[in-house]
């Protein structure tokens, strides 16, 4: 049953307003106390009473919009001349400063503020502001505490269809600038929406990058020159080598032609200690490695095939995807290929096979990443497959160290600029490992996890304070140093060149030790050899006869089933006549037969004599 109260208004009531009025009060209800009510109540002891004394508070979050911040300079040009004087003509400016410095005025404002600036400069002489007058104690606390690093700026690729942040290039100057190169690596996974964009970051301002370089390809390197800081070398995806000037904007001053580039993407890009500044060298996964003039990028001006077999052939190149050049030794370089082979060369061989020098083998992948120690040159670190390895130019065979397999792939590599027996590794999964071998040889000093996608670059700053990691998705991150990784320690050098040279005298004699050994074996196999093949003689002897054998017997087989055949035709002929003709055709074909059989015995016989005669 459903029950319905229907309420009626007139029209003319809807939207009235309400008039309110002054009255005296009244009561509604009147409720008489009832004392009988209290005895179905009972008294409550002890009474709990909680009481909140504190105000309340609500959280709000507000997300402000991004605000773009942008520098402009401004040219001040020299004025304030009176319109009759014109203050490119040396005299008239000259006349003008004699007429205003004998003005009295003018004497009397200069010696009023000659007094100010006297007392204070005065003051300054008399007491420094910025002394440090507790800097001992402050060195004695950074000593002793733990590594670590904090991030201080995150650099985010601007585009919406992010890509991997390749490779990363410290202004020469300082660490305000950083050049990032940005490219999508994976195959065929380029999108037509895809920026071929990369840029110069000022850190003091990363909401908006410095300059945007704009290349006809994606950039896979980068790098500034050392001597000019307005210029850059970038390799491309496609091959070219391109430069630019940033005095002159985002486009390249200059680009290779393709018919005398690379074929494959530019890896590694390295500026050369040349007197003019302009010289570079660049190597690519197609096998070539090859020497530029900035002035003429028309054409390389020197050209090296990586074929380790020292043919020159670049169908047997092994493909560069690193590449190391220490500037202490002009002449020589080395590339990490990917094979796992790491290639040394000398540049000033006179034929291009004596150019290769040597080999060095030892990880199972790509080598991502292959620096010189900037302490002691000889001794080199590569980051390849699942490890890090520290090699001794003296030891070709093996490394003298490396570190433990991880689960992730590393990614790439860097000594520390400041501290010999420090480097810097990258993983796959976001991490970034910093060993310090004389602290700890198993695991690293310090590990952290950078962010979620896996880590493909990394820089450090000369300072040895600062390190730049570029993730797969174009996120750059910046990171200060704890001074206690970034600070030469006290007898480093000296365990560093001890610990280098035990490990390298340790690998001598295991490559001593295993060269003998291999010698044993092969002296052993050599024996074995002579033994097998006496054993095959002999073995070739019974099975000469076994062989001469079951012919014999085939063939007499055969000889019997002809027979049994010519018997059973004989039996089935009517003609009498011509059964005996038969039975004697028959009669010649068994004294043929059997004169055949000791023929075969023969054969036999001489065969098994030849047999022995060789034996």
């Amino acid at each position: 049953m459903e029950i319905v109260y229907v309420y009626t208004k007139k029209r003319s009531d809807f939207g009235r307003p309400c008039n309110f009025s002054d009255r005296p009060a009244e009561v509604t209800a009147d409720i008489p106390p009832d004392p009988g009510a209290a005895d179905g109540f009972v008294a409550r002891n002890p009474v709990d009473a909680h009481v909140q004394h504190a105000s309340d508070m609500s959280e709000h979050e507000v997300n402000t919009e991004r605000v773009e911040v942008e520098t402009r300079g401004v040219n001040h040009t020299e004025g304030g001349w009176p319109k009759d004087v014109n203050p490119h003509e040396m005299e008239q400016t000259i006349r003008f400063r004699k007429k205003v410095e004998k003005d009295e005025n003018y004497i009397n404002t200069i010696t009023h503020l000659g007094t100010l600036m006297e007392h204070c400069i005065k003051q300054n002489n008399a007491i420094n502001i910025y002394e440090e007058y507790f800097g001992e104690e402050e060195m004695a606390e950074v000593e002793d505490e733990p590594p670590s690093a904090k991030t201080i700026n995150v650099i985010r690729d601007p585009n919406i269809t992010k890509r991997t942040a390749t490779h990363l290039s410290w202004h020469p100057d300082g660490c305000k600038k950083l050049a990032v190169a940005y490219s999508s690596l994976e195959f065929q996974k380029n999108m037509k929406d895809m920026s071929f964009n990369s840029y110069i970051w000022d850190l003091e301002n990363s909401n908006k990058p410095e300059l945007v370089l704009k290349p006809s390809s994606p950039l896979v390197s980068l790098e500034y020159n050392p001597k000019d800081s307005h210029i850059l070398a970038g390799g491309c995806y496609n091959g070219q080598i391109a430069y630019w000037d940033t005095r002159k904007g985002g486009l390249p001053v200059e680009v290779s032609t393709v018919e005398f580039s690379h074929r494959d993407p530019v890896y590694g890009t390295i500026w050369l200690q040349s007197k003019t500044g302009t010289e570079c060298f660049s190597a690519s996964t197609d096998g070539q490695v090859l020497w530029w003039d900035i002035r003429k990028l028309s054409e390389p001006t020197e050209t090296l095939v990586l074929d380790i077999t020292r043919k020159g052939l670049l169908e047997n190149a092994l493909g560069a995807i690193s590449l190391e050049f220490e500037p202490t030794m002009p002449t020589k370089f080395m590339v990490g290929t990917e094979q796992g082979i790491i290639i040394t060369c000398n540049r000033k061989a006179k034929t291009p096979p004596e150019k290769i020098a040597g080999t060095y083998s030892g990880h199972h992948g790509p080598i991502y990443a292959l620096a010189r120690n900037p302490f002691y040159p000889k001794f080199f670190l590569t980051v390849g497959d699942w490890t890090a390895r520290i090699w001794s130019e003296e030891s070709k065979e093996s490394s003298i160290m490396w570190t433990k397999y991880h689960l992730s792939y590393l990614t790439d590599g860097c000594w520390s600029t400041v501290r010999p027996a420090v480097f810097f590794t990258t993983k796959m999964d976001g991490t970034l490992d910093i060993w310090d071998f004389l602290f700890k040889q198993n695991d690293p000093s310090l590990s952290l996890k950078i962010c979620d996608e896996p880590l493909f670059s990394l820089r450090l700053q000369d300072n040895g304070c600062f390190v730049g990691c570029g993730s797969k998705l174009g996120t750059v991150t910046l990171l200060e140093i704890s001074s206690g990784l970034c600070t030469l320690q006290k007898n480093e050098k000296t365990l560093a060149t001890a610990m280098f040279e035990r490990e390298t005298k340790r690998e001598k004699i295991l490559e001593a030790r295993h060269r003998e050994m291999r010698l044993k074996e092969r002296a052993k196999s050599a024996g074995r050899d002579e033994e097998g093949k006496e054993e095959r003689l002999e073995e070739s002897q019974h099975e000469v006869l076994e062989q001469v054998r079951k012919e014999f017997f085939e063939v007499i087989e055969a000889e019997l089933q002809k027979r049994a055949q010519a018997e059973a035709k004989g039996h089935g002929s009517t003609s009498a006549f011509q059964d005996k003709d038969y039975t004697s055709d028959m009669g010649e074909e068994e004294e043929e037969g059997e004169s055949k059989l000791p023929e075969y015995e023969e054969e036999e016989e001489d065969e098994e004599e030849d047999a022995t005669k060789v034996s």
